[in-house]
């Protein structure tokens, strides 16, 4: 352990939503108000044509571009959603994001995409019995497209989402996984 993990914790800065904060060497961000996220893994195999992963892009202001994600959302981030569970938030989340109702989420875990500059975890879900129930697209001027991909050519899919200028979130990795250590 460093000297460092037994710094106090100092607040640089704090916003809405994140929090700039100092631990003795370290600069670091996280969410405010105890607001975290949960992400969807939501694979369509209701069709004949093989299972489907359902991704949205939608443009993100750090990157400069749009990036291909899996559909995710804020857990707690309005006053009336303050102690929300996150399955429940999921759940919305993928039905605003996508126009997919899940018949049931399962929690995987919690992960931490960059814990080297970011304190935020996420808790991943799986969504099953998927169910088209609308267009999808987000609210408050989200401008979110959903794409459905053929799992079977995901890596083909994203080649041509990075060839076309779109970030890839780091959490198409887990998308990619088998056919990388394949």
């Amino acid at each position: 352990m460093t000297a460092d993990a037994h710094a106090p914790e100092e607040i640089m800065w704090e916003g809405r939503f994140i929090t700039a904060k100092k631990r003795g060497r370290w600069e670091y961000v996280g969410r405010a108000r105890g607001i975290h996220a949960a992400v969807i893994l939501a694979v369509d195999d209701t069709g004949n044509d093989g299972d489907h992963v359902i991704l949205v892009d939608q443009y993100r202001v750090p990157l400069g571009r749009r990036c291909i994600e899996l559909p995710a959302g804020l857990v707690g981030d309005h006053d009336h959603t303050v102690g929300e569970d996150a399955a429940i938030a999921a759940a919305r989340e993928l039905e605003e994001e996508t126009g997919y109702r899940a018949g049931r989420m399962e929690k995987i875990g919690e992960f931490y995409s960059s814990p080297g500059m970011v304190s935020e975890s996420f808790t991943l879900f799986r969504a099953h019995d998927l169910e088209k129930v609308g267009d999808g697209g987000g609210v408050d001027h989200e401008d979110i497209v959903v794409h459905r991909v053929p799992l079977s050519g995901i890596d083909e899919a994203i080649a041509r989402f990075r060839d076309g200028g779109f970030a890839i979130d780091v959490k198409m990795l887990m998308l990619l996984g088998p056919k990388l250590l394949g």
